[in-house]
């Protein structure tokens, strides 16, 4: 029997002929992240186990993002805590205000990242560089702290879901709809510990942007991953960024998978994911009596600069209802520049909304938009759980940059078409 791109990826890594669903092994890493909020737990394992020194100080990145820059003293004091930590022991890949940026979109721009690694992060949503046909999963603190010094970890072999694409998306639908219409197919517990493995004819039409928030959501259906085969559009990108070599898995023919999920992307339409699950999907179309007070466009989910582009598209010439209140958060600093110099930036002023440096903040319901009770917030980021953006009694609405930037012209939940 076969194995999928995701077990022979595990399989290399392991230096094993071959692996199968369920089996325990020891794989080595490519590249070890944490972030402001997990690697100082990382960092106190590490030390308590007593160690003294890590694997590779080019294979750790730590990337200060979640409550960056700094939103109060015990956020200063994390950030000083991983800050000391990569000065002394000279890590390569540590970023910081002024040279930061959301880290699952800051790690594949800087070409931290390539086709056939191992990655794995202590925070869940590492799973987004499968878009590049690498394996990468998130992990605990405690799993970090004890990779970062012996390059290691072990997993349980994932068995895999095929998500089989045909046709090609239509105006304004995005990356961002196929997931929430795929998570909204098999739940959030349905991928369960597996790999979600994009294959069939749509994947060519769809963007390595796509492709990262496709990958970035694996977790909202409860993957270990989610994997794209490597194609002209995966080298093309990393073509301008990753100068090592790397090697492209392809699953073999009799791969063995749990099942097929057809999904026809000519079908799918703008999606909106109320509360207060990633599967509770419905059409943009059918937000019209709910009323809106913010809509925040950013996160690793949708921060890239086709995203900045696209809410650009819609507000350009227009202005955000009465009363509702608009945050842009570009995932990087790179992106945050380009959005200058394409004009976006002056669009998003214009339309009434900030314009944020990169940051994690209200994703999490850390900073920088928190939602008071009652409020309802139309959100690009991944997770609309209760709570998850401030108030217990508040309500996120997950859709793509295209569908927050309508609804917040319009007021409530809306459709591009429709404005």
């Amino acid at each position: 029997m076969g194995m999928t791109m995701t077990q022979k990826i595990l399989a290399a890594h392991a230096g094993l002929p071959e692996v199968r669903a369920g089996q325990l092994i020891q794989a080595r890493l490519d590249l070890v992240l944490g972030n402001d909020i997990t690697t100082p737990v990382a960092i106190n394992e590490f030390e308590a186990a007593g160690f003294d020194k890590v694997f590779d100080k080019s294979r750790i990145a730590l990337v200060m993002d979640h409550f960056a820059p700094n939103k109060d003293i015990k956020a200063a004091t994390q950030c000083k805590q991983c800050r000391t930590f990569a000065r002394k022991f000279d890590i390569d890949h540590y970023y910081d205000v002024g040279a930061m940026g959301i880290e699952h979109a800051l790690l594949p721009e800087k070409g931290l990242v390539a086709p056939g690694e191992a990655v794995i992060g202590a925070d869940s949503h590492t799973c987004t560089y499968g878009a590049l046909g690498a394996f990468s999963t998130g992990v605990g603190s405690t799993d970090m702290g004890a990779a970062m010094a012996a390059g290691e970890t072990w997993f349980k072999v994932p068995s895999a879901i095929k998500v089989n694409l045909t046709g090609k998306l239509r105006p304004y639908v995005s990356g961002k709809d196929v997931i929430l219409t795929l998570i909204g197919m098999i739940g959030v517990d349905g991928a369960r510990y597996q790999s979600l493995e994009f294959t069939g004819p749509g994947v060519a039409s769809l963007s390595i942007y796509d492709r990262l928030t496709i990958c970035n959501m694996a977790i909202e259906a409860g993957g270990k991953n989610g994997i794209f085969p490597v194609d002209d559009v995966t080298r093309a990108y990393v073509a301008e960024r990753v100068d090592r070599p790397w090697t492209a898995y392809e699953a073999d023919a009799d791969a063995e998978y749990e099942r097929t999920v057809e999904i026809d992307l000519s079908s799918v339409d703008c999606t909106v994911a109320y509360p207060h699950l990633p599967e509770n999907a419905h059409s943009a179309r059918e937000g019209k009596d709910i009323a809106i007070d913010q809509i925040v466009i950013g996160s690793c989910t949708n921060g890239q600069l086709a995203d900045m582009a696209a809410a650009a598209e819609i507000l350009k010439g227009r202005h955000l209802a009465k009363g509702v209140r608009g945050i842009v958060i570009p995932a990087t600093e790179h992106v945050y520049r380009e959005c200058m110099h394409l004009g976006y930036t002056d669009i998003f002023l214009d339309a009434g909304c900030i314009v944020s440096t990169p940051t994690c903040g209200p994703c999490l319901g850390g900073y920088m938009g928190i939602l008071a009770e009652g409020e309802r917030c139309v959100s690009t980021t991944n997770r609309n759980f209760v709570g998850r953006m401030g108030h217990v009694k508040s309500e996120v609405y997950l859709a793509s940059p295209a569908v927050a930037a309508a609804s917040g012209i319009a007021g409530h939940i809306a459709h591009p078409e429709e404005i």
